[in-house]
């Protein structure tokens, strides 16, 4: 099902396309983030974040998530892309009993993650989450997969499905008309995955993906 947590969090951000592809060396940022270092998260925004810090943005989604999906102090949750860990640090704070996982292939974002969860994260890939079937009553994944290849992206997707137990949810980039396709060209420098809705929902059905899903467009 379609359920959408991250749209006014998206729009948040200001962007300015043509000058994203005009006043700076696209292949050589995208060089850059792609490493998934330094640069990337926390160097200049001409690349990516420009400064990835927590600043407690990530509380209302937590919440949002949490009544949704009916999360407790027993459940066990896990972020695919987790990042810096930064919404599963809400979730901690909000349930304070409930188990989280995180795994990310940053190593320099695992590094600088918030300190109260490090050790709940690990370096690792989508495509071979080193977790047992079945193993979580929430798995997540924000802005993660549209990076991924096809050949990964299909078994990242059967993996969130293997670990998770009736409860997923994914979210990616996409475009539904020529106007977001060209701004969301400009704007990215990891996307590996260009898909509209209707091919990302074929993704799903071909993978066996049940969970809920949204869509984030550069409009």
């Amino acid at each position: 099902m379609e359920i959408d947590f991250l749209t006014n969090h998206h729009k948040k951000t200001k962007r300015n396309y043509l000058e994203r592809v005009n006043n700076i060396n696209k292949a050589e940022a995208a060089i850059k983030a792609k490493k998934w270092g330094f640069d990337y998260w926390d160097g200049s925004r001409d690349i990516n974040y420009g400064g990835y810090h927590y600043d407690g943005r990530w509380e209302p989604i937590a919440k949002k998530m949490i009544e949704h999906y009916k999360l407790n102090n027993n459940s066990k949750i896990l972020d695919v892309g987790c990042g810096k860990g930064f919404l599963l640090y809400e979730f901690k704070k909000l349930l304070p009993e409930c188990e989280v996982k995180g795994l990310d292939i940053s190593s320099y974002a695992l590094e600088n993650a918030k300190t109260e969860i490090k050790d709940c994260l690990v370096e690792g890939h989508a495509n071979n989450l080193p977790f047992k079937d079945n193993n979580f009553d929430f798995v997540f994944s924000l802005n993660t997969l549209h990076n991924l290849y096809c050949f990964d992206l299909e078994k990242s997707l059967k993996e969130i499905e293997r670990v998770g137990k009736s409860n997923k949810y994914i979210c990616i980039e996409s475009y539904r008309n020529e106007h977001e396709r060209v701004n969301l060209l400009y704007w990215q420098v990891t996307c590996e995955s260009f898909y509209t809705p209707e091919e990302w929902i074929w993704w799903f059905n071909h993978c066996n993906y049940k969970g809920d899903y949204s869509f984030i467009y550069f409009e």
